[in-house]
């Protein structure tokens, strides 16, 4: 059956369907197989697994979540996995071990049955001509409607191998069994993984009006050590009962809690930031779990999307905040609270803000163009802002290459600087006119975020910049530029920040795949946040708050800078 595989996998040519079928009885052999083609898969281009996702007791959810994150695009809801999938021309192969065992939860809820999660994920994606997928369906009729290849194992090759499976264990002898704390609580930290990972699908069955299932979602300690796919899909279905706020909080922290490799303290912290303005009482309960963490979340505005932000020199250190709309509004960093509202130019999308205060902007438009933006058009500022606006609309007019792509500033210095389609770097002086940018050209393909900082005590600039190819740069101006990257992935940068602080200079990056790299810019060392949302900008402060925008939210984390870096 090896050969059979071996054989389909490897075939070029359109003869065979693109879905594979592994059919066979208990123990014999599936799992063997898979897992025997597994180790071996990497040894020829044809043959190389992409993602396996082991099935048993996934919901749709679930399944697109883990396998965006082992196709290198973060976890994803499966309609944005299939439009990732959809732009990534590479040839994919998928493996779906234990199939026939999955789904999750209430009966009435849409996700829960196999043929519910073809539908939604995996017919879509055999759809696209550069995947293929290799299905275990035990001995199951599902697919068998579809176009597909089928590989039989038969059934178990010796009489006793498929036994039948253990009765389940009732949810009150299951929860007698959780150790408690000093004063009398479950505490979920000790319970055995086992436990852990049955017990509230055993609650959605007991016959108490729905009174475990209630007791174990009011439970904090259940929902940082629980089972994420189990309380997912329990509470897709309207018929759980859950508190009030809990289905938008774990819709936020869910994506992230399934990754197995979070520990403790990070799922703690996940929860507590997704928890921030929907529950008071679930937020302050994870707060201390949360600050013995290495980050822990301020503020959040969760569901106020913003195109960009950035953080303005002087005024307190004001945030700067572009709705979808184009509308400017400031708030305070130390709460999130919308302080004020700026005039802002009709007709126009910012993507990126620099400026020395709220009195002097300079916008980068959705469409490239840079737009001043003062309240006197005689001032210094006026005349710099609209020369530098001036001089990259000029250049755009010879070439659609020099359009500018990102705008960054430095808060703590009056620098600013401008990536374009080229690959260049414009380093300008917002504090005094010059007829010409500092520039470089860094990468050979368009610059997708762009930040710089100024050390005063160390008389050095760095100007940092990502770009399409998933390089980061970074360049001294007085330097020639590094001549490797100071990281390249496969994925893209959303948003860069820099500031100095008392442990160094930081270098925050936001990637398209829910990560937030943080850079020890003089030691090279790393540490990986994870996100709740997408993110199109960044600010840092001196003091290591990170604010995070995008289209889903805006909120701020505190960093613990001696715990990072000690």
């Amino acid at each position: 059956m090896g050969r059979a595989l071996l054989d389909w996998t490897a075939t070029t040519d359109d003869s065979l369907p693109r879905l594979c079928l592994l059919r066979g009885g208990r123990a014999s052999g599936k799992s063997y197989l898979l897992a025997w083609f597994l180790a071996g898969s990497a040894g020829h281009p044809r043959t190389a697994a992409h993602a396996a996702v082991p099935s048993d007791g996934l919901t749709a959810d679930a399944l697109a979540w883990e396998m965006g994150r082992q196709l290198g695009y973060g976890p994803l809801p499966p309609h944005r996995l299939l439009n990732r999938v959809a732009a990534d021309q590479r040839p994919l192969l998928l493996l779906l071990p234990d199939f026939h065992l999955a789904g999750r939860g209430h009966a009435d809820q849409q996700s829960v049955a196999p043929q519910e999660i073809l539908d939604e994920l995996l017919f879509p994606l055999v759809q696209f001509p550069h995947v293929r997928a290799v299905v275990e369906a035990g001995s199951t009729d599902i697919l068998s409607t579809s176009d597909h290849h089928v590989i039989d194992l038969g059934e178990a090759p010796f009489p006793g191998a498929a036994r039948p499976s253990p009765a389940a264990p009732d949810f009150a002898s299951l929860f007698a069994g959780v150790p408690r704390t000093a004063d009398g609580r479950p505490d979920w930290s000790r319970a055995p993984r086992t436990v852990r990972k049955i017990i509230l699908d055993t609650a959605l069955h007991a016959d108490d009006d729905g009174a475990a299932v209630r007791a174990l979602l009011a439970d904090p300690g259940f929902l940082v050590h629980g089972p994420t796919t189990g309380i997912t899909a329990a509470l897709h279905s309207a018929a759980t009962p859950a508190p009030p706020g809990l289905r938008a909080i774990w819709d936020r922290a869910a994506p992230q809690l399934s990754d197995v490799d979070h520990s403790d303290n990070e799922r703690g912290a996940l929860l507590h930031a997704a928890s921030l303005g929907t529950s008071t009482t679930l937020s302050e309960y994870l707060r201390p779990l949360a600050e013995r963490h290495r980050w822990t979340a301020t503020w959040a505005q969760h569901g106020v999307p913003a195109a960009t932000h950035s953080q303005l020199p002087g005024n307190d250190g004001r945030l700067l905040v572009s709705d979808p709309l184009g509308r400017l509004h400031t708030h305070d960093p130390a709460t999130g609270h919308r302080t004020g509202m700026l005039p802002s130019p009709p007709a126009i999308r910012p993507t990126g803000i620099a400026g020395s205060g709220t009195d002097a902007l300079l916008l980068l438009d959705e469409t490239g163009l840079l737009h001043p933006l003062t309240p006197d058009e005689e001032s210094m500022a006026a005349t710099v802002l609209g020369h530098i606006a001036s001089h990259h609309s000029h250049a755009l007019l010879t070439s659609d290459t020099h359009r500018p792509t990102a705008l960054g500033s430095c808060p703590q210095s009056s620098l600013v600087a401008i990536g374009d389609a080229s690959g260049a770097v414009h380093l300008w002086s917002l504090a005094e006119y010059r007829p010409t940018p500092r520039t470089c050209r860094l990468h050979t393909v368009p610059v997708t975020a762009v930040t710089c900082l100024r050390l005063p005590g160390e008389g050095l600039t760095f100007t940092i910049s990502a770009a399409f190819d998933g390089s980061i740069r970074l360049w001294e101006p007085s330097q020639r530029p590094m001549e490797s990257p100071v990281d390249q992935r496969p994925a893209l940068v959303t948003a860069l920040a820099a500031a100095g602080t008392p442990v160094g200079p930081l270098l925050a990056a936001a990637w398209n795949d829910s990560e937030i790299h943080l850079w020890h810019i003089l030691s090279g060392k790393v540490h990986i946040l994870p996100t709740l949302y997408r993110c199109s900008a960044l600010a840092l402060t001196p003091t290591g708050q990170l604010t995070v925008s995008g289209p889903d939210g805006f909120h701020a984390i505190q960093l613990d800078l001696d715990r990072l870096w000690a």
